[in-house]
Formats: C-alpha cells, structure tokens, sequence
C-alpha cells in the first residue's frame, strides 16, 4: 500500500489549504486514517485522524478550523484547513492503517499507523 499526499503549498495567514492522501495498492477499505504534521528538531504531532465508520480525532490547537473526512470507497482521506497560521507551519504526513480501529485512544499514536505518505510542506507566511 502507497500513500501520495497532495494539497500542500504557500498560504497568507487566514488563509485555507486542502489537503488531499490517497492509498494506492489496496482493495480494503484501511482502518483509521490521520493526519501528522512534524516540524524541524520537533517530534511528529498528531493533527486528527478518522476511523472508517467516522469518528474523529483532532488536537485541540485546530479544532474549529480544519476539518478531516475521508471517502471509504477511494481510500482518501483530507485535511480541510481554514483560518491558517503561522504557527501551523510543517511537513504534514498522512497515515494509515491496515487493521480496524481497536479504540479512539489506540488510534491516536503514531505506532498504530502502518502506512505513512512522503509528506507535503505547508507554509503560512505573509
């Protein structure tokens, strides 16, 4: 399974950005799918991450402002990112799993995940 990232690009402060993965190599729909963002000498951070069935998870510094969905039947998933700022500045991963989601908790580490995208940078500059 492959995972290509897409959507990444330069964005005025406020600004809005989709990002869209999608998972080549498959004929199940993956479990859970997340999106990661990691910056310079900084750990991967957790973004939000969907199940299969729909339930979402996302860290608390984008709620209100980015919204994730996925479509089961194109194994996709996106990262609709609105009022961007600076501080939301990174190399954003996708991930996925091969497995069903064990809980909303399991699925919030990064170990959980066996597929990862090669990363897409977003940059929110004036």
């Amino acid at each position: 399974v492959q995972l290509q990232a897409s959507g990444g690009g330069l964005v005025q402060p406020g600004g809005s950005l989709r990002l869209s993965c999608a998972a080549s190599g498959t004929t199940f729909t993956l479990g859970a799918m997340a999106w990661y963002r990691q910056g310079p000498g900084n750990e991967r951070e957790l973004v939000a991450t969907i199940t299969s069935g729909g339930n979402i998870k996302y860290v608390d510094s984008v709620k209100g402002r980015f919204t994730i969905s996925r479509n089961n039947a194109k194994n996709t998933v996106y990262l609709d990112m609105n009022s961007l700022k600076p501080e939301d500045t990174d190399v954003y991963y996708c991930a996925a799993a091969r497995r069903p989601s064990p809980s909303m908790l399991a699925i919030q580490r990064a170990h959980h995940y066996d597929y990862w995208g090669q990363g897409t940078q977003v940059t929110v500059s004036s």
